[in-house]
């Protein structure tokens, strides 16, 4: 069953009303849909059980940093969340106003909190909400984390525990509840961090497009003279169908920067963790690209050393580098969280997945668009080049590498259908002999001349995603088609 939907397998004997047996953290945290599978209940039972799990490993003088995004009833969320936690004798660190995931993890590390939180359901549509866990080193909360937190749920069995719960003005009177700007600490950091005063020098000009997100009444504060689309505050995210920075979500961003004469456009997605990138043409810059491009820049400008982690829906052109400058790449499930834990466990120069969200030796081991936005901006001042010679220069080392995605809501006999097809291992995909199949998560089918077709189950919505990458265009809408056939 897809993560937050409810069914009939739900035990609804002993339960109360509204509250559902199976919830689950997917990809990314637990995320449902607002008043059918993300209720104030649902919330309070998984803040309970995380308040529990905090409790278990810091028995005395526990903290806990909670933001929340632009969505509807974040704040609220957040709110009661906050005030769960007090009531077990944590103390709640609380943003005073809209906050991003980045922002939260960094005070989490700095703070020396047991965990972070956010009420966040990142790119989701704007239906959903979520809640997603920090770890204390300013990261995704690792897997066993997570376990643990799903073991405290499970135990609850679907009862409220009987704790004392102070209201939200008694916690905050109490200063149970501490609220604070995540802002101001984090922009000075930014500033030590990348060179701020190069990009202003370099005349550069930026659109931003935080898609109605968490990246709202932001950038402005690093440089005064950006132009900013979608930047106000809108739950529904207006002409946006869902806060997601990919192509077919940015056509205002690409019109925009053409319009404006822009040299770049900069997107963030609904919690300002991912990024995307348009060039001065108003072309879309894939996530593949931007994590070469960083990758690049890294090591041959930043002379950074170690490691790449990379998930398998990234590009095959990561392996080529690591190849050419002898650098030990691992490969790793969909999830910035697998990343995350090997970061914290290792040199690693960079580390990121296909959809935008990548970290780096210079930052916490997160995903920051706007920190990662702000590298690129860096690059190309350093560089003087623009992102469309640095892509072509890609090109030109490493041959064309062509990528898409698609995301197709299905029923549960569909998926089945498509993945017990992906489990009889074909050896063939439509015209191509089928090289190599990797099933670390999902099915990645390498097929011939280096291409490859990766089909697997979303961990945050109920969708089957098919990702593709080959030398032309016409390659990759050819293997897609042909996954998007499988099991008929």
């Amino acid at each position: 069953m897809f993560e937050g939907m409810t069914g009939d397998n739900c035990n609804t004997g002993s339960t109360p009303k509204g509250i559902y047996m199976d919830i689950k953290f997917g990809t990314d945290g637990w995320r449902g849909l607002i008043a059918r599978d993300f209720t104030f209940d649902n919330l309070g039972l998984v803040a309970h059980a995380t308040a529990r799990y905090v409790r278990s490993i810091q028995k005395d003088g526990a903290s806990v940093v909670v933001g929340y995004d632009t969505r509807f009833l974040s704040d609220e969320f957040a709110k009661e969340t906050a005030r769960i936690l007090a009531g077990y004798g944590i103390t709640v660190h609380l943003t005073n106003a809209i906050s991003s995931t980045p922002q939260v993890s960094f005070h989490t590390k700095a703070k020396k909190a047991q965990l972070g939180v956010v009420i966040t359901a990142s790119h989701n549509p704007p239906e959903y909400s979520g809640f997603k866990v920090k770890a204390s080193f300013g990261g995704p909360a690792i897997p066993e984390q997570i376990a643990r937190i799903e073991k405290e749920l499970a135990a609850l069995d679907g009862k409220t525990p009987k704790v004392k719960v102070p209201s939200y003005e008694q916690a905050v009177e109490s200063k149970s509840i501490r609220l604070f700007d995540a802002k101001e600490a984090y922009v000075k950091y930014l500033f030590k961090k990348i060179d701020i005063d190069l990009i202003r020098s370099s005349k550069l000009k930026l659109v931003y497009d935080p898609m109605h997100g968490a990246g709202i009444n932001f950038m402005h504060e690093i440089l005064p003279d950006v132009f900013e689309i979608h930047g106000w505050h809108n739950p529904g995210f207006g002409e946006i169908d869902h806060p997601e920075p990919i192509a077919e979500c940015l056509k205002p961003l690409m019109q925009t920067v053409k319009k404006t004469g822009a040299d770049v456009g900069l997107a963030t997605d609904g919690d300002a963790d991912r990024l995307g990138l348009v060039d001065g043409t108003g072309g879309y810059v894939d996530p593949h690209r931007v994590f070469m491009l960083l990758l690049d820049y890294l090591y041959n400008e930043k002379k950074r050393r170690g490691a790449v982690v990379k998930t398998v829906s990234l590009t095959s052109m990561v392996n080529r580098f690591c190849e050419k400058h002898n650098l030990d790449l691992v490969e790793t499930p969909v999830g910035f969280k697998y990343v995350a834990k090997l970061m914290t466990e290792g040199k690693v120069i960079i580390g990121g997945e296909e959809s935008g969200g990548l970290g780096t030796s210079l930052h916490i081991p997160e995903r920051d668009g706007i920190f990662n936005g702000l590298l690129i901006l860096e690059m190309m001042a350093t560089r003087k080049k623009s992102l469309k010679q640095m892509c072509d220069e890609l090109d030109e080392q490493y041959g064309p590498h062509r990528y898409r995605r698609r995301d197709v809501r299905v029923t549960e006999q569909v998926k089945k259908a498509v993945l017990a097809a992906c489990a009889k291992r074909p050896l063939k995909i439509g015209r191509y002999n089928v090289l190599s199949i990797d099933d670390k998560d999902g099915y990645k089918f390498t097929v011939d001349g280096g291409a490859w077709l990766l089909i697997r189950a979303s961990g945050t919505e109920p969708l089957l995603r098919f990702y593709a990458e080959a030398s032309t265009l016409s390659k990759v809408e050819e293997l897609l088609n042909e996954g998007l056939s499988m099991g008929q």
